[in-house]
């Protein structure tokens, strides 16, 4: 039997159910990955809020990425495949014991990774390895990470420090040790003066800057850059008890971001989409997230990033899981072991 953990409405974490049915067999193209690790990601949050773009309606089954073995495939797919571990980005299904995922968007793991360590740097790895590309930062440059301790805030942190970038980080006092462990330089999240305190530790102004928090946030991020220097947005965490329409709150971003684009000071803004060009390009969609998952991987591998797994709990804990990501107390990555 496939144990699964379902959304079945607007929720709290208490309210998710877990739900019973037969294992399916792949079909065509298809593999059965057999899960052995799976995260709690922000987009769940928002997904239990209904505040996620596109997400499915109500009832399914909640879970981002995935690692896991598969156990069987479907006709047109290599039958070697079977009996290999492999992550995934799934968007949904992922918190389940197991899960029917299109063989072509499989990635391997790499022999010798814990599961639940490879699953930090799924979703999150992916993330924050496309959006320093997008910057095209380099070594001897200063970037600012808002979240620092979060699943891609500190994945963020780590990759940046590998590529001799210097980082500011914020967070909350309790997780400062560790990111100077990490090689960032700490800030208090919650410090009212963060713009004063950003500039002391660089006065000509930052490279980049990377926030999910949103709301006046971008506007203090977008200020704080050097000439040449870029802010990625990839989320709006201060928004997410919001009420408004979701649509409407994105287009609001993506206007203001462009606006801010069209001034003459040599600065630019973006929105970190992490499904751009899906639609348009699928197959080139999946070959990209596939190199950039296996470069993560290999640096993992390499012990040239650590992984931070913030607690491992039982997937039928889904409910207590989501409730201690939501806290904004864990460093690194909830992961289910299902």
């Amino acid at each position: 039997m496939v144990t699964e953990i379902v959304l079945p409405g607007l929720v709290g974490p208490e309210g998710l159910v877990v739900h019973q049915r037969p294992v399916p067999a792949p079909g065509k193209g298809q593999a059965l990955v057999e899960v052995l690790a799976t995260g709690v990601s922000f987009a769940e949050q928002q997904m239990r809020r209904g505040r996620y773009l596109n997400q499915p309606k109500f009832p399914f089954v909640l879970g981002y990425d995935l690692v896991g073995v598969v156990t069987a495939v479907g006709p047109q797919v290599d039958e070697s495949l079977a009996g290999r571990r492999v992550a995934a980005v799934v968007k949904t299904g992922g918190w389940a014991t197991h899960a029917l995922v299109d063989a072509g968007h499989l990635v391997p793991v790499p022999d010798g990774l814990d599961a639940a360590e490879a699953e930090t740097v799924v979703l999150n790895g992916i993330t924050a390895w496309q959006m320093l590309k997008k910057t095209k930062v380099g070594s001897g440059q200063t970037i600012l990470v808002h979240g620092a301790n979060g699943g891609v805030g500190n994945t963020l942190v780590q990759l940046a420090r590998h590529f001799g970038i210097r980082v500011i980080g914020t967070a909350a006092p309790r997780h400062h040790d560790a990111l100077r462990a990490m090689g960032a330089e700490p800030i208090d999240y919650n410090d009212p003066h963060l713009a004063d305190r950003v500039r002391q530790f660089s006065a000509g102004g930052l490279d980049a800057v990377f926030d999910q928090i949103g709301g006046p946030s971008f506007e203090r991020s977008f200020k704080l850059l050097a000439r040449g220097g870029t802010l990625v947005a990839y989320g709006t965490a201060s928004q997410k008890d919001d009420t408004n329409n979701v649509l409407a709150t994105g287009m609001g971003v993506y206007s203001r971001l462009g606006v801010w684009n069209l001034m003459p000071n040599g600065r630019r803004a973006l929105f970190y989409n992490f499904w751009a060009g899906k639609v348009i390009s699928p197959k080139r969609f999946w070959r990209r997230l596939a190199s950039d998952l296996s470069s993560v991987f290999s640096l993992l591998a390499k012990g040239a990033i650590t992984p931070h797994v913030a607690a491992r709990m039982p997937l039928a804990d889904a409910g207590a899981a989501m409730s201690l990501a939501e806290s904004r107390t864990a460093y690194g990555k909830v992961v289910l072991i299902p």
